[in-house]
């Protein structure tokens, strides 16, 4: 009797093994469906599982339907948000709750082109901007100001943006909150206000100087005018007479720079013998006092043929170029010019003995207004503004402007000009 219970008891007991296997692969099978949202065939579980499988069952492919609906609605609306906001050239930006990204048109990936495949990504991953993201929340609680703007970081430099946030209703089904994000980049527009802040700057320093030697030498002559000796008043009035020549020389400059970077500058262009107009003009140069002591050197090549360029304006550069190798350059001293042909431009060099340039002052060598040693320009009557003129010249020519220096061994400036295709 005792064997046949054991029998029994092993009999249900895999039974019940069996029952509990099965269990265990159809509740696997059904996890996985739900993970993949793909209906379960339950034809065969239901028979052995019974109704309350087959009802399970039931439910959970009615909810990986509906989930697939909703995540069709979801996508359809998506796409006619990018079809709507790709073309723009704003770039656009939208959001849901958890700040993962759900759309963002060409024109945020034209601003930041190493941020790619980025939706479904989290947005502090993609724009690094701590106050970006205090405004993202502000806008869900709306709190935020119609326009506001953030710089973010881009590689090695940063990017100013002008943002516009506002919440897009829930759609159908959704409980989730998206946010849409509008911006405009306005880097450019930032970096033109810090220039003209600094150009303003820097013009009323440059000005104040001489206006306070005139001011205080005349002042002194009228304080004075009787009791003063005549050597006295001869050393103010030409005081007075050298500054009065600064100012002039940085407003002509000044009014050159203006027209240089207007929408006119007024050039005007003639084929000429580039080589015969160069000569000329070196050697005029030599016979000025200021080239005193200087051995100038002219390298010509008569390959350069004819350029089609402004001769007044093309002058101007080699003046300054002379000019600036003169002021900086002792006696006796050797700067030479050279003309190197090349299938399609003309290298000029204006090369000079002196003491030459620190390496860090190079890279700024054609901003406005800047000087290595700005006592010593001053002293020499420079401007500030000669090189960059230099360098607007030859860019309205087609051409480009660089600079070479070695400390003690000379410095060398060098720009392009164009040549004619040949025919």
């Amino acid at each position: 009797m005792t064997w046949i219970l054991a029998v029994l008891l092993a009999v249900a007991c895999g039974v019940a093994a069996v029952k509990l296997r099965q269990h265990r692969r159809a509740l696997r099978e059904l996890e996985r469906a739900i993970a993949q949202r793909q209906p379960l065939l339950r034809e065969e579980q239901s028979v052995l599982l019974g109704e309350d499988w087959d009802r399970l069952c039931a439910s959970a492919n009615t909810l990986c339907q509906e989930v697939n609906r909703l995540q069709q609605f979801r996508a359809g609306q998506l796409a006619q948000l990018e079809a709507t906001l790709g073309s723009l050239q704003e770039a656009v930006l939208i959001v849901d709750d958890t700040n993962r990204i759900l759309l963002a048109n060409q024109a945020l990936q034209q601003i930041f082109p190493a941020a790619t495949d980025i939706l479904g990504r989290r947005l502090e991953l993609v724009l690094h901007s701590r106050e970006f993201l205090d405004y993202v929340e502000t806008v869900r609680h709306g709190q935020a100001k119609p326009q506001t703007a953030f710089e973010f970081t881009r590689g090695s430099d940063s990017v100013w943006l002008e943002v516009t946030g506002a919440l897009i209703p829930p759609l159908e089904g959704d409980r989730t909150q998206w946010t849409l994000f509008v911006l405009h980049d306005i880097t450019r527009q930032r970096k033109l206000e810090g220039i003209r802040k600094d150009f303003v700057a820097n013009v009323s320093h440059e000005l104040r100087t001489p206006l306070s030697v005139i001011k205080g030498c005349v002042e002194t002559l009228i304080d004075d005018l009787h009791g003063m000796s005549v050597e006295d008043r001869e050393r103010f009035l030409r005081t007075v007479q050298r500054h009065t020549e600064r100012l002039n020389s940085l407003l002509e400059d000044l009014l050159v720079l203006s027209r240089l970077e207007s929408t006119n500058p007024g050039l005007a262009f003639e084929t000429v013998d580039f080589a015969h107009l160069v000569g000329e003009f070196v050697r005029e140069y030599q016979s000025r006092p200021s080239a005193n002591g200087r051995k100038l050197i002219f390298v010509p090549d008569e390959r350069v043929g004819q350029l089609r360029i402004d001769p007044l304006r093309i002058t101007q550069v080699m003046e300054n170029l002379l000019e600036n190798a003169v002021k900086y350059t002792p006696q006796n001293a050797y700067i030479s010019v050279v003309l190197e042909p090349r299938e399609r431009e003309v290298q000029v060099y204006v090369r000079d003995n002196g003491p030459g340039i620190p390496a860090e002052d190079l890279p700024h060598l054609f901003e406005r207004f800047y000087r290595v040693d700005k006592g010593r320009s001053r002293e020499k009557g420079g401007t500030g503004l000669g090189l960059s003129i230099v360098k607007h010249i030859v860019q309205l020519h087609g051409g480009k402007v660089g600079v070479e220096s070695v400390l003690g061994q000379g410095t060398v400036f060098h720009f392009t000009l164009p040549r004619p295709a040949a025919t």
